[in-house]
């Protein structure tokens, strides 16, 4: 028993989560940014209503859409939902990935200073399991069932990891450059200064002369 509580508890924090909620106004738009590793599945699960939790009736015909877009602002997905809903998509790139949310009615604009709450949960990677399969009556099926999980975790786990690899060998490259850049402009100027200061010598080396107080 003990040791299947710690598997539950390994799966439950190795799942990737931002779960939060956000004002929008008619016709708004919001976005937020996922940092995302290529070949990534990410899941999301939206709820809206009038802030405040009105019950009027123009609540239920309330829309909205989805968009997402990769790194080089590419649309991944875009769709249409009612009041609530789901989206997945698989990123293709690595990078920043655009999730934005926009609503799709003005019935509740009628109704003066109303605006709609967003509850937003997204998940990155492989998710919990299924309730059903963790209440199966046929035991050895269900841990079967937790060990690939968490075998799908672990995996996201070193993608995530080979990622930020990725970004810090970029960030180390793009260090090393910007490094080389100045050491070559101050090279550059300390050639231009020596320069000017051997022909200033010079200069005042022949005004002397040439006024003969050398």
């Amino acid at each position: 028993m003990r040791v299947r509580s710690i598997g539950l508890l390994l799966i439950s924090c190795l799942c990737l989560s931002s779960a939060m909620f956000f004002d929008l106004g008619e016709r708004e738009e919001k976005c937020i940014i996922e940092d995302i590793p290529q070949d990534t599945l990410v899941t999301g699960n939206f709820k809206m209503e009038l802030w405040g939790g009105s019950k009027r009736d123009s609540a239920f015909q309330l829309g909205m859409n989805v968009a997402v877009r990769d790194p080089d602002f590419q649309t991944v997905m875009t769709k249409k939902y009612s009041q609530e809903g789901k989206f997945s998509f698989t990123s293709h790139t690595s990078g920043q990935h655009y999730i934005c949310l926009q609503s799709t009615s003005t019935t509740f604009a009628v109704f003066a200073g109303d605006k709609l709450r967003v509850h937003l949960d997204v998940q990155i990677g492989e998710h919990t399991l299924d309730p059903s399969i963790v209440k199966a009556k046929d035991t050895v099926r269900a841990m079967e069932y937790r060990l690939m999980h968490l075998i799908e975790e672990v995996r996201h786990i070193i993608k995530q990891q080979n990622y930020q690899r990725e970004r810090e060998e970029t960030f180390r490259q793009t260090s090393e450059d910007i490094n080389s850049h100045v050491l070559w402009w101050a090279i550059m100027q300390t050639f231009i200064l020596i320069t000017v200061g051997v022909w200033q010598m010079k200069q005042m080396k022949d005004f002397l002369i040439e006024k003969k107080l050398v």
